[in-house]
């Protein structure tokens, strides 16, 4: 009974779902008729959830920073297709002066979306704003900046502490905001008992950006309109070897609760675009759509096993890497990702083609699973790990081993892999449990124990209560720093990145010396040497790194933009165009 009633309440909840997202569809479908009958230059694209919040400094989730990516701009960006900085809101490359550390920055003529100025001193006052409020992700890496020397309204000129491998990628890719709009909330929150927080929950309605749109209506749980930016500086200059629009009128964001709801629509042609990454069992009947054309991209991502470096049976580096020869990551890619992926071989994906290291130590590869199991086991005994009964092969097939004892005789304890829900992740999830599998034929007490995103999070990185884990960035920067971050042992704190707890003196020195390398060459070879030392300590082992599957309907516009993590992004809405 009590099942019966947990299914009757699953189908109803399910039912819910889908009628409040046909609400939806209802009442965007009714906005359009009332407002947008007349318009056919309209460009309309799903999301799969609400955006949490306009609000620049509190937007982290994926949905928000679409939104918000149309309207707040960068002095530099990077080229879609050669992934290099390009000059954005800069109207050329920074000018160096090795002598003084400094970087000359000559601005665009750009104005905000109400018409007014886009100038040197926006640049120095949303610094101000990322350093007086601490702000997150900006402000540890705008306090490199020295000062700043206002030139002109035009011109600026940038002063460092030190040298600076990331200035140009990591600080000057910062959205810069209205002074004009955002003094008199910044005055006011400094006000208060906590600024930041006074900062973040200030409510945006008609945010001003430099962007190519302008929020103009935003119904919650419904859609977001945005109209095209009359003021826009990129609309018909070359930049990237784009010539810029944007060539729609107005765009659509439709609000969907399921990807289920999505699809449909995005079948009918309800919308041109579902602006998510598509899971891949819908592939084939949208492959067979005549008026369907799917994109498939690499992603800027890493999905690992994670393990706690701070106690045993995980501080022996020669246990991870029998666990990584253990694995094999051809069998997820064809059986989990369905091919639509790639197996990870470095920290940094092969996608980042300049900074990835193809030649670091790789573990199992081109091995039959018999092998795997034969080196696995050498690895383990020749490093003094023993076993009440041993693992063996039996006609071609493992007969588990049992009772593993590490090599100070102590029975290994049963040990847990955190793996988030299937529903919020399934390639995790699954991945948890075919590794548990893969390690209990060597005869070690593996647990695979799915867990809320939240709860791994706080466990993991919070707590460093844990054994091992199975997690992934989804988007990584395509600058290499964030090796530093994952691994630098300063960095080994609750909240802090390094959620493994790894320490390497001979790691930390070159994770900080490549920090202050400008010179590229020089910098790449200490990032591939850092690769190889991480490939051999195996704090992480890289598992795979899904393909990025999206798709659109191509009866009304044409255009999109590829590149590394996709045609979701704003090169592609300054450029797609009406069919003719």
């Amino acid at each position: 009974m009590n099942v019966q009633k947990r299914q009757s309440s699953l189908f109803n909840n399910y039912l819910m779902r889908i009628l409040f997202s046909g609400l939806v569809i209802f009442i965007a479908g009714t906005f359009l008729s009332c407002q947008e009958s007349n318009k056919t230059n309209l460009l309309k694209i799903g999301l799969p959830e609400e955006p949490k919040s306009l609000n620049v400094w509190l937007a982290s989730d994926a949905n928000s920073r679409k939104i918000l990516s149309q309207i707040y701009q960068s002095l530099y960006t990077r080229d879609p297709k050669t992934l290099e900085i390009i000059p954005w809101l800069a109207k050329e490359d920074p000018v160096f002066n090795k002598k003084d550390l400094s970087y000359t920055v000559k601005l665009r003529d750009a104005k905000w979306s109400d018409g007014s100025d886009f100038t040197s001193g926006d640049v120095v006052f949303t610094k101000k704003l990322f350093l007086d409020f601490k702000i997150p992700r900006y402000a540890s890496k705008w306090k490199s900046i020295k000062k700043i020397d206002v030139i002109d309204d035009h011109t600026l000129i940038f002063y460092l502490k030190k040298p600076s491998a990331i200035f140009l990628s990591r600080v000057l890719t910062a959205p810069m905001v209205s002074r004009k709009e955002w003094e008199p909330i910044a005055e006011k929150a400094k006000k208060t008992k906590k600024p930041l927080r006074a900062l973040q929950n200030h409510i945006v309605e008609k945010p001003l950006g430099t962007g190519p749109f302008i929020l103009t209506e935003h119904r919650k749980g419904a859609y977001i309109y945005m109209k095209k930016n009359p003021y826009f500086f990129g609309t018909g200059k070359k930049i990237a070897n784009h010539i810029l629009g944007p060539y729609v009128d107005s765009i659509l964001f439709k609000i969907y609760g399921t990807s289920d709801v999505a699809i449909l629509a995005l079948k009918k042609g309800d919308i041109d675009m579902y602006w998510w990454d598509i899971q891949p069992g819908y592939i084939k009947e949208l492959k067979a759509h005549p008026d369907i054309k799917v994109f498939l991209n690499k992603k800027s991502a890493l999905y690992y096993m994670g393990f706690n470096l701070r106690k045993p049976p995980f501080n022996d580096k020669i246990l991870r890497q029998a666990i990584a020869t253990l694995i094999n990551k051809e069998f997820i890619l064809t059986r989990i990702l369905q091919n639509y992926g790639s197996p990870m071989r470095s920290i940094i994906p092969s996608g980042n083609t300049f900074w990835h290291n193809p030649n670091v130590r790789q573990y199992g590869e081109g091995l039959t699973n018999e092998d795997r199991f034969k080196t696995a086991y050498e690895m383990l005994k020749k490093a003094g790990y023993t076993w009440d009964k041993e693992p063996e092969l039996s006609n071609s097939e493992v007969v588990a081993g049992q009772g593993i004892r590490l090599p100070s005789g102590e029975l290994m304890d049963n040990f847990v892999i955190l793996t988030p829900p299937a529903d919020y992740d399934p390639k995790r999830a699954f991945a948890g449990m075919m590794i548990q599998e893969w390690i209990r034929k060597m005869g070690l007490p593996a647990f695979a124990r799915p867990m809320s995103f939240n709860s791994l999070i706080d466990r993991v990185k919070g707590k460093h209560d844990f054994d091992s884990f199975i997690l992934g960035y989804g988007s990584l920067n395509l600058d290499p720093d964030y090796l530093r971050a994952f691994f630098y042992s300063k960095y080994d704190k609750p909240r802090g990145w390094n959620m493994s707890g790894y320490n390497n003196p001979a790691f930390d020195k070159i994770a900080e010396e490549q920090q202050s390398v400008i010179d590229v060459e020089k910098r790449k070879k200490i990032i591939f040497e850092m690769q190889a030392i991480l490939m051999e300590d195996i704090p992480y082992i890289p598992l795979y790194n899904p393909h990025i599957l999206e798709a659109v309907f191509t009866k009304r516009f044409k255009g999109w933009v590829e590149k590394v993590d996709g045609i979701g992004d704003i090169w592609s809405l300054c450029m797609v165009k009406q069919n003719n």
